[in-house]
């Protein structure tokens, strides 16, 4: 049963997770209750330009034009998140998850949604747990849940962000943030 809405947190994939799609991953949880959680990988660009498969998108984009890698399930559909400012609301194909992030409909105009939006981040796929799955992998160590930053869901050097806001964080999480790649050559 689940007992904190992780709606709006950061799942930062642990060392014990040495391998595959999650492999020091950074996921967005975009939704979580008691039937289940789904998120999006932060850090997973992909080398597909926005604009081969979504025209028009690409000049909307935070950061390179580059569709990322959401997650496994339902690889082959899009999502897009935006950032959205404080004064703007739902409307034009757009719904405010939280604070300043929300979703787009990629069947809108990106001309309209233009004016509405601060930036726009396409994902092929997202991260899917059923009922109690999420909660169970946090138990077994799988995964750090720490509070996002405004930068993090747009952030520039994606690739660095595993690193970054394990950095940023209090405690052991900050030693972790210096573990090698392969800890069999440290």
């Amino acid at each position: 049963m689940r007992t904190t809405d992780l709606s709006g947190q950061l799942l930062v994939a642990t060392p014990e997770i040495d391998e595959g799609v999650f492999f020091r991953s950074v996921i967005l949880v975009l939704h979580h209750d008691d039937e289940g959680a789904q998120g999006i990988i932060l850090n997973r660009p992909l080398d597909a330009e926005i604009d081969a498969i979504l025209p028009g998108w690409g000049r909307l984009a935070a950061g390179a034009p580059v569709v990322y890698h959401g997650g496994p399930v339902q690889f082959d559909t899009a999502l897009g998140v935006v950032a959205m400012p404080a004064r703007s609301g739902d409307g034009e194909g757009l719904r405010r998850l939280f604070g300043s992030v929300g979703l787009v409909d990629l069947d809108s105009d990106p001309s309209a949604v233009s004016a509405l939006v601060h930036g726009v981040r396409i994902y092929a796929g997202y991260a899917g747990w059923s009922a109690g799955q999420l909660e169970s992998e946090i138990e077994g160590g799988s995964w750090f849940v720490v509070p996002r930053e405004a930068q993090d869901v747009f952030a520039p050097e994606s690739g660095a962000l595993w690193h970054d806001v394990l950095a940023r964080q209090a405690g052991p999480f900050a030693l972790v943030a210096t573990f090698p790649k392969d800890p069999s050559l440290n």
